[in-house]
């Protein structure tokens, strides 16, 4: 582990470090920091920081993974996933068993998200592939 301390603030930090990143051409999730931590779709905000979902006025409550699969899906809307995709990136680790846990969840948010879950139209369903958000919703 590697501490370090400066006496600028942190957002100095990193614009510093990115631009010299962005000055070399170097490609990082570092870039991440910097993006908006907001998202809106159609009747949909989501709020990275403040880890909120609002629908149509409504608070929506989510468990933790619940919230870390819609942000996965929501940020890369469009991009189609696998369970075992999703289940990586959310769980930080690989999963060698069902993938029937990544379904249900996503079946927990269609019910808190959609107005009619056996229809969606924020979290689709790319057969014989996984999920993506519909970005057409933008």
């Amino acid at each position: 582990m590697l501490l370090l301390a400066f006496d600028e603030k942190e957002e100095e930090i990193i614009d510093a470090v990115m631009s010299v990143i962005d000055d070399f051409g170097i490609d990082t999730q570092l870039k991440a920091v910097n993006s908006n931590p907001k998202l809106l779709f159609h009747g949909l905000y989501i709020d990275e920081h403040k880890r909120i979902v609002v629908r149509e006025e409504n608070e929506i409550e989510l468990t933790y993974t619940e919230f870390e699969i819609l942000l996965l899906l929501a940020r890369n809307a469009g991009m189609a996933f696998s369970k075992e995709q999703i289940y990586d990136s959310v769980w930080k680790e690989p999963y060698f068993g069902d993938y029937n846990i990544v379904m249900s969840h996503i079946r927990n948010i269609r019910k808190k998200i959609e107005d009619n879950p056996s229809k969606p139209i924020y979290i689709q369903t790319v057969w014989g592939v996984g999920y993506k958000f519909n970005n057409k919703l933008k």
